[in-house]
């Protein structure tokens, strides 16, 4: 019991330090906090339009392209990751559905290319 409590005890210290920075913060965003938000401040806000208007109209397809690039650059590397640490031991129906996955991603990339979504300016 005494071996398992000291090795543990890191965990235990890092979880209070957590904790306690939290709180710190917590607090001191309520002391320091500026308390005289304008109308602006406090409104409902989505997408680059107002939340409560018509829910058919129309908005611009760049909402669209933005979250095909998260499931392009972000989604691919949080599957490939793990794939690619095991990749010595996973069978070829493993591999080749994430070749497929991958020429998926690979159209929608072409896709947003082609939209012109990759220009920022």
């Amino acid at each position: 019991m005494q071996n398992l409590l000291q090795d543990y005890l890191p965990v235990l210290v890092f979880m209070g330090m957590a904790a306690a920075l939290g709180l710190i913060l917590l607090f001191s965003a309520v002391v320091i906090a500026v308390r005289n938000p304008d109308p602006e401040k406090v409104s409902a806000y989505e997408c680059g339009f107002n939340a409560f208007d018509d829910a058919r109209m129309k908005f611009d397809v760049r909402f669209y392209l933005v979250s095909i690039l998260f499931i392009i650059f972000d989604l691919e590397v949080a599957f490939l990751f793990p794939w690619a640490v095991s990749l010595s031991g996973i069978s070829d129906v493993a591999f080749w559905s994430m070749m497929v996955f991958l020429g998926v991603l690979t159209v929608g990339f072409a896709y947003e290319w082609k939209k012109g979504a990759l220009e920022w300016a």
